[in-house]
């Protein structure tokens, strides 16, 4: 089978790429399966946005790079996205290609793994086998996630064994550069029972960058645990991303998601959350920012199992300029989910008579003996708060840039990581102008 791409991608192409990273046979045939079912399967269907037309499949998917012997060695504007002055619990990725990875011995002599996704396939194969997507992204859910079956390439994988608390948070750079590049980032993280993880994801692309990016987050918190991750996307105008992210939540297991979508193109986005085991708790924290004429379908969706569970979904977005937004919440309570609690709020403030935004809040509920709530709005900048600030001896800039920190700070604000929320508050200023 071809797909036609504007290259020729085909099955020995697959087979080469298995072989280069040295895979055990078991990977080879996921990968050839998942590309036997790319043409039979449809794109995903996102809410009130059409993506026939973005470009999906027109890219050169491997882009070999040479490793890199110490951080310093990155552009400084990516050396800024690395918190302070840590180069333990680092992984960096450039386009296909793992090029830099250090873990502290400490950690790995209690059991902790971090490393590429390749190593891990050979020397750990079975536990890689366990998780990768498997119970967390299926590879026939659509095309794109067969696409990512079949082309992930390079990746990061992140154990913590049971009982094992890790402070310093676990980070993960994701770099693409060039033209027409097509790259399939996979993070997969297994902490187990009682264990306790911090991680930071940036996914970044040069301004000049023209790249298609299917990516791939898979997390499992094991009963008791406690997860807290990040991922800040800020791709540039040429980058169409979509990424997948889905979580399986254990008995009693703490989860904290901060998801912060700063493209500056076409972005796909989607997080998912199975509260599988009863006690969970899974907190959901978004911010957008659009500007330009970029497009955007973000969607956090939470599916109760598990009695006892809660879940909050909070998104914020901010639009200027000709950009559009669509917001979707969605809370799914299952039957038999007893004293579940699910709540969300997205809202969407628009700083220009073009620019629009959609906020969806959706509850699904099948059992009788939970709590749930929803709230959402779509609004412009209140004139009365901006005549009172501007009374008060504040420009229009200032005035208004105190609004919309304001607006985004019910995720901003609570962002455990200082770096990770002075990087976003960053990037807010530059798209804002």
């Amino acid at each position: 089978m071809n797909v036609d791409t504007g290259q020729r991608f085909d099955r020995e192409t697959i087979i080469q790429l298995s072989q280069s990273q040295q895979e055990p046979d078991w990977m080879l045939q996921r990968r050839l399966s998942a590309w036997e079912q790319v043409d039979q399967l449809p794109l995903p269907k996102p809410e009130k946005t059409r993506i026939d037309r973005w470009n999906f499949t027109d890219f050169q998917p491997i882009q070999k790079e040479e490793g890199l012997a110490s951080p310093e060695e990155l552009p400084e504007e990516l050396r800024s996205y690395i918190s302070g002055d840590e180069t333990d619990n680092l992984f960096i990725q450039k386009n296909s290609s793992p090029v830099y990875c250090r873990l502290p011995g400490e950690l790995s002599a209690k059991g902790v793994l971090f490393t590429d996704l390749p190593t891990a396939v050979r020397n750990h194969g079975e536990l890689v086998r366990k998780y990768f997507m498997t119970d967390g992204v299926k590879p026939d859910e659509h095309k794109l996630t067969a696409l990512h079956a079949a082309w992930v390439s390079g990746g990061l994988f992140l154990y913590v064994p049971k009982d094992v608390a890790v402070e310093i948070p676990f980070q993960a750079l994701f770099w693409t550069q060039g033209s027409g590049i097509g790259t399939f980032p996979h993070l997969l993280v297994v902490a187990e029972a009682s264990s306790d993880v911090n991680v930071v994801a940036n996914f970044i692309s040069d301004s000049d960058t023209e790249a298609v990016i299917n990516g791939v987050v898979e997390v499992f918190a094991g009963d008791n645990s406690r997860v807290r991750i990040a991922s800040l996307h800020t791709h540039g105008q040429g980058v169409t991303e979509a990424n997948y992210r889905r979580t399986v939540v254990g008995r009693d297991a703490d989860l904290e998601w901060i998801v912060g979508d700063l493209n500056s193109g076409k972005t796909l986005s989607d997080n998912t959350t199975q509260m599988n085991g009863s006690g969970g708790n899974a907190r959901i924290k978004g911010i957008t920012v659009g500007a330009g004429d970029e497009r955007s379908n973000i969607t956090a969706t939470v599916n109760h199992w598990g009695t006892h569970t809660e879940s909050d979904i909070t998104v914020r977005g901010v639009m200027k300029d000709q950009a559009q937004t669509i917001l979707n919440g969605i809370t799914k309570i299952e039957k038999g989910a007893r004293k579940a609690n699910g709540v969300q709020a997205e809202k969407v403030l628009m700083l220009s008579g073009e620019a629009r935004g959609d906020a969806n809040p959706i509850l699904l509920i099948d059992e009788n003996d939970v709590q749930a709530g929803h709230a959402a709005s779509v609004g412009r900048i209140d004139p009365i708060q901006m005549f009172y600030l501007m009374s008060r001896g504040l420009t229009r800039r200032e005035a208004e840039r105190l609004l919309i920190f304001g607006f985004v700070g019910p995720v901003l604000d609570t962002i455990p990581f200082e770096s990770l929320r002075e990087r976003i508050s960053s990037v807010i200023e530059r798209k804002l102008g």
